[in-house]
């Protein structure tokens, strides 16, 4: 086996000490049946980024997070990169000013979608008219932005085949943020819509019993801010396609910070996986690297490995340098940064020397501060196959020094 057991945790890859004692506090709390770490784990609120609980009863919205659905589209166009790389500059240029990146953006073209007659929007009405309102008209306003943090939107080349690929990376943005942090709340028993204290990096997770009200209601919550995200997605690629006036002929699009129904050994369990990406058997993934790597669709294996991971695995590479350590600290009146390690040159230098077209990003989103994505793979050979490999040629991210509060 490729993974280690440390203190009940199974871990794969190199085990990092901060992410080891979180989920070494979350095997310790609750109803749990396992905790596992992934190769690209690091330190998360609560649980663990790369962190997988599964519970027999319980669900943690602190495990599943802010950022609920974060996850990835990618699409294989009908265009050969060779087609698309004399014009790069300009269609960059193009997806910069034409998809809404940033904190607190809202499309200006209002996107309508039947997930908005979803009856389970009955949860909110249920905890008040107002925060019905508000949230349902900020998930209007926001659908199809991307946000900042390390959501993208890449153009690669397949490295076999020249084939053009489209991907994305975002999740549920502010209806997201602000129904995680509700449930936290009321579980608190705080105001749904009240001030929160915020969550200490390494407190035990939250947990509510999946047959409570609460549990119930959260969970339906979830499940709607699921779709929400994956709607969002959806129509940035449908935006970028049509800038390129390309087709897909097939497209991948999977999810991470969420908790899943699923059946283990038999029995009923809710797994809930935080930065990392389910893998059951046949199921296909998209796992990005940094904006100097590959990046790679896969597809889980059926081995006795991947079910001991109770088929989960990497959602990215995994930071190694914390934003703050590669940015420098930033002072909001001032908008200056100051003591960061990796400078805007070195980004642009190494981009330029990968072959990539930038746009926007922050040395927190820099090579740097990555894992190489080849190295948790290996980690993970027995329980993911990698049936394609792909190079950016383009991406796109929000400006530096943009505050969300909405990031993965």
């Amino acid at each position: 086996m490729a993974y280690q057991t440390i203190e009940g945790v199974r871990v794969w890859g190199t085990p990092d000490e901060g992410a080891m004692s979180q989920a070494i506090t979350c095997a310790e709390t609750g109803n749990v049946v396992q905790t596992l770490l992934m190769a690209d784990h690091h330190k998360g609120y609560s649980q663990p980024i790369g962190g997988v609980v599964v519970y027999d009863g319980q669900l943690s919205p602190s495990g599943v997070g802010y950022d609920i659905g974060c996850g990835n589209k990618a699409v294989r166009t009908n265009l050969r990169a060779d087609e698309i790389k004399p014009h790069i500059a300009r269609i960059m240029e193009q997806i910069a000013r034409k998809i809404s990146f940033g904190v607190g953006r809202v499309n200006e073209t209002k996107v309508d979608h039947d997930l908005f007659d979803d009856p389970d929007w009955a949860v909110y009405r249920t905890i008040g008219k107002q925060e019905h309102d508000k949230l349902k008209t900020l998930a209007r306003d926001q659908l199809g932005t991307v946000g900042s943090g390390n959501h993208f939107v890449d153009l690669f080349e397949e490295a076999v085949t020249g084939r053009m690929w489209i991907a994305n990376h975002f999740g549920s943005r502010g209806f997201g943020h602000k129904t995680a942090s509700g449930f936290l709340n009321l579980a608190a028993s705080r105001a749904f819509l009240g001030n929160a204290p915020g969550e200490k990096m390494d407190q035990p997770p939250v947990l509510l019993d999946i047959d409570s009200e609460l549990g119930d209601m959260y969970y339906r919550a979830m499940r709607i801010a699921g779709r929400y995200a994956y709607a969002g997605r959806d129509y940035v690629m449908d935006q970028v396609l049509d800038i390129l006036g390309a087709k897909a002929d097939f497209e991948v699009h999977n999810h991470h910070n969420f908790a899943w129904k699923e059946k283990h050994d038999g029995r009923d369990r809710i797994v809930v996986r935080k930065g990392a990406t389910p893998s059951a058997p046949g199921q296909w993934g998209f796992i990005g690297g940094s904006m100097g790597d590959i990046s790679v669709i896969v597809k889980g294996k059926d081995s006795e490995e991947n079910r001991d991971s109770f088929y989960s695995t990497v959602h990215g590479a995994g930071r190694i340098m914390s934003r703050t350590q590669a940015a420098g600290r930033m002072n909001w009146k001032t908008r200056e940064r100051s003591g960061g390690q990796i400078t805007a040159a070195q980004m642009q230098s190494a981009i330029r020397a990968y072959g990539v077209e930038l746009r926007g990003a922050g040395t927190d989103e820099s090579p740097f501060v990555y894992r190489k994505l080849q190295d948790v793979l290996n980690a993970h050979a027995e329980t993911i196959e990698v049936m394609h490999v792909l190079r950016p040629i383009g991406v796109c991210m929000a400006g530096a020094d943009e505050f969300d509060p909405y990031k993965d």
